[in-house]
């Protein structure tokens, strides 16, 4: 079983920046692929962000490529998105997922979900 807790979200103004991080107590960390998610209300989970078991590779939506960061440090369970330059619409609860195995952008093929994190931005 995977337990995963994130933290880090709370009000920031346009522009500025939030880190979440999302903490797992799991065995065997690094053969999870992890990703974050995020969901307004009404609407659907939608892919952010997803690191490689061994936190080489990245991919990114098109939405955030080049202002959020997603990495990993396996020696102390966690992964983390550092997000820069926010707007208004990244409001949104951020989730953190993991998955045996290879990193996907798909929310349906992760096995393991955190509870997530309010991030606010106001304009």
């Amino acid at each position: 079983q995977v337990q995963l807790v994130e933290s880090g979200g709370g009000l920031v103004q346009a522009g500025g920046s939030l880190s979440l991080s999302c903490a797992a107590s799991v065995r065997a960390f690094s053969t999870y692929a992890m990703g974050w998610f995020r969901q307004t209300d009404g609407s659907e989970r939608r892919f952010v962000a997803a690191v490689t078991r061994s936190g080489i590779s990245t991919s990114y939506s098109d939405s955030v490529k080049g202002r959020f960061t997603i990495s990993r440090d396996n020696a102390k369970n966690t992964v983390y998105l550092q997000m820069n330059n926010l707007k208004p619409e990244d409001t949104a609860v951020y989730y953190c997922a993991a998955k045996r195995a290879t990193m996907t952008t798909r929310w349906d093929e992760y096995d393991y979900w955190g509870q997530g994190t309010r991030v606010t931005v106001s304009s």
